[in-house]
């Protein structure tokens, strides 16, 4: 067999068939792009130019090693010529080398396949984190600050930009309503996961006789990719101005400076105030309403996929109760991998280990939809 065949052959057997076509359409919109770029008018548009690399920049995390597999495979292909060319000291020399590069073509295949599967993420540059309280009363606001910090915390360790948006304290500490946004390599797909419930089992600080309360917190992940702002048409948009609402000093209901929106097709509504520039909070307002519409309409898209096909980790339904956290045991219970991980790493923003858990589940699940 010529080597560039069972170099292809040996491709073909790390790659399902339907991952070598998604493959060969993404160097086809590689090659395209790149031609694009040489093209004077589009270099000249900024915007589109950017936009033109970023997308370039995405393909790159499957063809860059697509093609290193490629020419692992043919190097494979020729240490296996020499095992069977009957001269063995060379025969010798090609088996010495040949598990080791066996091992690099395999786990670039599954780098490959990662990538794949989970392509859609790595166009996400940006999202929106929303904590809420659930139930529990003050506890529950206490719980929900906690979990917050524990998401500035990782960012950090990330070297993320972690905006925040606004916030809303409870009556007796923590938070009853927290938005930032989240923007950095990597953050979407890291974070994706967390959607839903988290519960919370100790002993508040309040309670004399020492009983184990139950609270909960919630939260959305909602992603800011780069065609979110066409999922929202703003002649569909009712705009308000109006004075701000709640303390904060002479200001408070004298100058109109909080912007009210409301998505008419859907009834979602965003109220921002946060600052005291009417220019800012629209800003904010409509980032806000554009992410909640477009989060709204991808979940009624994976409702329409779950009934053809296998439901896939995360869905970000805020009534699945995805990790409870135990202080009497100091874990936190992750109910879809159902593993454990100690609970004092995850509230200083070590979640790697989670994360990496969450990530490998939900790979294996989309392999076995396809």
């Amino acid at each position: 067999m010529p080597e560039s065949a069972a170099a292809s052959a040996l491709v073909d057997a790390l790659l399902p068939e339907n991952l070598r076509r998604i493959l060969a359409a993404q160097q086809a919109e590689d090659d395209g792009i790149a031609a694009q770029l040489e093209d004077v008018a589009v270099a000249a548009d900024h915007r589109k130019s950017s936009a033109l690399s970023r997308r370039r920049a995405v393909l790159a995390r499957t063809l860059e090693p697509a093609r290193e597999l490629a020419r692992a495979a043919g190097e494979l292909a020729g240490l296996d010529e020499l095992i069977g060319s009957g001269d063995a000291e060379m025969a010798a020399m090609a088996k010495a080398e040949r598990p080791a590069l066996d091992a690099r073509c395999r786990e670039l295949a599954q780098r490959i396949i990662k990538a794949l599967v989970t392509g859609e993420e790595a166009g996400i540059a940006s999202f929106v984190l929303e904590v809420r309280m659930g139930v529990g009363g003050d506890e529950a606001a206490l719980w929900a600050g906690e979990i917050f910090d524990m998401y500035r915390a990782y960012a950090a360790r990330k070297g993320w930009r972690f905006e925040v948006v606004e916030t809303k304290p409870g009556d007796a500490g923590g938070l009853t309503h927290a938005i930032a946004t989240v923007e950095g390599d990597g953050a979407f797909a890291a974070l994706q996961f967390e959607g839903g419930t988290h519960q919370v089992k100790r002993v508040p600080a309040t309670e004399a006789q020492g009983r184990i309360h139950t609270s909960t917190a919630t939260v959305a992940v909602m992603p800011e990719p780069e065609e979110v702002d066409a999922a929202l048409d703003p002649a569909e948009v009712k705009e308000m101005v109006t004075t701000a609402q709640g303390p904060g000093g002479q200001n408070v209901n004298k100058v109109a400076t909080a912007v009210h929106l409301i998505h008419l097709p859907t009834g979602l509504e965003v109220r921002m105030q946060e600052t005291r520039s009417q220019g800012q909070n629209r800003e904010k307002a409509w980032r806000l309403l554009r992410a909640r519409v477009y989060e709204q309409r991808k979940r009624e898209a994976d409702l329409k996929r779950l009934s053809e096909r296998r439901s896939m980790i995360g869905t970000g339904d805020r009534a699945e109760k995805i990790r409870t956290y135990r202080f009497k045991e100091s874990v936190a219970v992750d109910h879809r991998v159902e593993q454990s991980f100690a609970l004092p790493k995850l509230l200083a923003g070590d979640l790697d280990q989670l994360v990496d858990a969450l990530a490998a589940k939900d790979v294996a699940e989309r392999l076995a939809a396809l």
